[in-house]
């Protein structure tokens, strides 16, 4: 197990390597500079590249930045001299976190129970339901969903509020409308998963020992069956807690989706960097996480690596 966390940790590491890289030429690549706009002069927009650095070749400038990297420093906004981006992320990740912590943990409880219920259930409108449901929530996009609940709940029925997060009221729709994708998934995978594992030799020779179907199904086949789980819930999870972007424009939320949004939109070179390294760490270490949970859960998964 410790050679694979090992091998896990140096394969995160490169991959975050990597994206910082990309990130970096990708920035600079960008067609104009950040300081551009109607009312600005040539000779002030030189002098105010050469403030910041942008006037010295790219590779120092990326040598520039991975030694500030390593130091902790993200760099300051080049629209906002006065806000550093760490600042905005401390600001904002902790409302985006909130949210789609709330939204994984309603799709991987709704998901579990209706994938069980579909693949134990011998009613035929029962599974057709939640099949139906599923296929619906796997093709809809959250921004669609939002919109409906926004329209349906928020504006027709006035029951809960459709902008910001002023109260726990605030979190029901955009959590729902983040959590229905990814709970018809889960929903089709522990279904899969579940129904395979319910032909298995231990689940017969448990229910012939007298146990029961709640006992053997909590106890054994849903260990089993939640290991594919956990690979699509990394991915899905750290996607949910960077940010969903439209979701949090359509009910106003100063999450870190927003403001990655209005980086680009200004061509804030440091803000968009910076923004993109830290929802890629936390990418990573959701997936480095997971993975080894994964491994934990079955060794056949640290097996395949070697």
């Amino acid at each position: 197990m410790q050679g694979y966390i090992g091998k896990r940790i140096g394969m995160s590491i490169l991959s975050l390597f990597m994206l910082v890289t990309v990130a970096f030429f990708l920035t600079r690549m960008m067609p104009g500079s950040p300081f551009q706009n109607g009312n600005v002069s040539e000779d002030i927009l030189r002098s105010m590249e050469k403030e910041y650095g942008l006037d010295k070749p790219v590779t120092e400038q990326y040598q520039t930045y991975l030694k500030n990297l390593l130091h902790g420093n993200l760099g300051v906004s080049f629209k906002k001299p006065e806000v550093t981006v760490t600042e905005v992320i401390v600001r904002t990740w902790p409302i985006t976190a909130s949210l789609g912590g709330l939204a994984i943990l309603t799709a991987a409880l709704f998901g579990t129970v209706f994938g069980i219920w579909q693949a134990s259930s011998k009613r035929f409108i029962v599974k057709g339901g939640i099949f139906l449901g599923t296929m619906l929530g796997t093709g809809i996009p959250n921004f669609v969903v939002g919109l409906l609940l926004m329209l349906f709940f928020g504006v027709r029925l006035k029951l809960f509020p459709i902008a910001g997060l002023t109260s726990p009221q605030s979190y029901i729709l955009p959590v729902i409308s983040l959590a229905v994708y990814p709970s018809a998934v889960i929903a089709r995978l522990v279904q899969n998963t579940f129904r395979v594992e319910m032909e298995r030799d231990y689940v017969t020779m448990a229910r012939a020992k007298g146990i029961g179907f709640r006992q053997t199904a909590l106890t054994h086949i849903l260990k089993n069956a939640w290991i594919p789980v956990l690979n699509y819930l990394g991915p899905a999870a750290a996607f949910l807690l960077t940010g969903s972007f439209v979701v949090e424009s359509i009910f106003t939320i100063p999450g870190l989706g927003r403001e990655f949004v209005n980086s680009i939109g200004n061509r804030d070179y440091t803000m968009i960097l910076g923004l993109t390294v830290f929802m890629g760490i936390t990418v990573i270490v959701i997936n480095l996480f997971t993975d080894l949970l994964s491994a934990w859960l079955d060794p056949r998964i640290r097996r395949s690596l070697r």
